[in-house]
């Protein structure tokens, strides 16, 4: 340990005892019923991470919806992060990021037949939907909720980024835990997002014994699966395999930990340039000037801007996004797949919804 990381340390250790003392009386007054958790009569499924960053919860999320849309009517809830509006906002084919954040409009416009609302206050969102006469849901799921114990869950999803392992870190601000690790006990489910394809058999066991999870809790490990480029723009031109290799690319995200994806478009392309920001960051004039300024930098005739699929539904609805870059950029549309055991994990999870539906609990 360097002088400068033990400072460091002894600076942040007081405000790490400070943070950890309030989120464990925070939850002892959820354990007592001094704070007051709902529970409803239809399933809850919520899906999170103890960690400052990102850890894959859209991907999961969607993975949930597209599994559970083909058998029930199922709703999804989320806070909205970063939104310009308040209160409850139940989306529909006009709503825009700024109206329901980023990640709920992605997961909206992926899956348009499925209820979505956004809400602060999950509770009161899920009580609007389950009075909606016309579209009763059967099952709610709830993106970014694990922390969120106003409303009780049925199945707890907790997502370990394999990047940052949770047995490996400490509170924040010393690191990125925004609970402590007895945390992870409430979990129905976790997963290991973002594993190598290739992960060893004996790097899956260490990961297994470090967790130390419960008889009652299921392990399942997981990859991100790139798929086929798309233009954000409809100006752009289809790019193949082989002009996409001779190109140079800037990478242009706005996500907590860009890591993953720089390192899959360098496998990509014949070079990368990066512009991070920071996550849910709303690009301004300014930086739409440094991405100019750039990418005109690239010595390579072919060249091209990559980037995220939650950060192109944000510039696709950007009027201010320039013009004479619309034609260069693609985002790479990203899905969660498990390593192994996927139809356990799709048993499990149908066969709660099925026979935990409300009308089955009524009759």
């Amino acid at each position: 340990m360097t002088t400068k990381s033990l400072f460091k340390d002894i600076l942040m250790a007081p405000l790490s005892w400070i943070y950890g003392l309030v989120v464990v009386i925070r939850n002892f007054m959820f354990d007592v019923g001094l704070l007051k958790s709902t529970k409803f009569d239809i399933p809850v499924i919520v899906v999170g991470n103890i960690t400052a960053g990102g850890t894959g919860k859209t991907p999961v999320t969607e993975y949930l919806v597209k599994l559970l849309s083909e058998k029930f009517r199922t709703a999804v809830v989320s806070r909205g992060y970063k939104r310009k509006t308040k209160g409850f906002v139940l989306s529909d084919e006009n709503s825009t990021p700024d109206q329901i954040g980023d990640e709920p409009y992605q997961i909206k416009r992926k899956f348009p037949e499925v209820v979505l609302a956004v809400d602060e206050k999950r509770v009161r969102a899920i009580e609007k939907l389950s009075n909606e006469g016309s579209y009763r849901p059967e099952v709610f799921v709830l993106d970014d909720a694990y922390q969120h114990r106003y409303v009780t869950p049925d199945i707890s999803i907790l997502l370990v980024d394999y990047n940052n392992l949770i047995y490996n870190d400490r509170l924040l601000p010393l690191g990125r835990l925004r609970e402590p690790l007895k945390a992870k006990d409430k979990a129905s489910i976790v997963i290991v997002t973002k594993c190598p394809k290739d992960i060893t058999p004996m790097e899956l066991r260490v990961i297994t014994m470090n967790l130390k999870l419960y008889p009652y809790q299921t392990l399942f490990f997981s990859y991100m699966e790139y798929g086929d480029l798309q233009p954000v723009f409809p100006c752009a031109k289809e790019i193949d395999a082989d002009q996409l290799k001779a190109s140079t690319a800037l990478s242009l995200t706005g996500i907590a930990s860009s890591a993953t994806f720089e390192e899959y478009v360098r496998s990509l392309t014949n070079g990368i340039k990066t512009i991070n920001f920071a996550d849910h960051h709303k690009l301004t004039l300014k930086d739409y000037n440094k991405v100019t300024e750039m990418f005109a930098e690239i010595d390579n005739s072919k060249k091209i801007i990559l980037t995220t699929e939650k950060d192109a539904v944000k510039m696709m609805n950007d009027e201010t996004f320039p013009s004479a870059l619309k034609k260069y950029i693609y985002y790479i549309p990203m899905n969660i797949k498990l390593l192994k055991d996927e139809e356990s994990f799709n048993n499990l999870i149908i066969n709660y919804v099925t026979k935990n539906r409300s009308y089955m609990r009524l009759s």
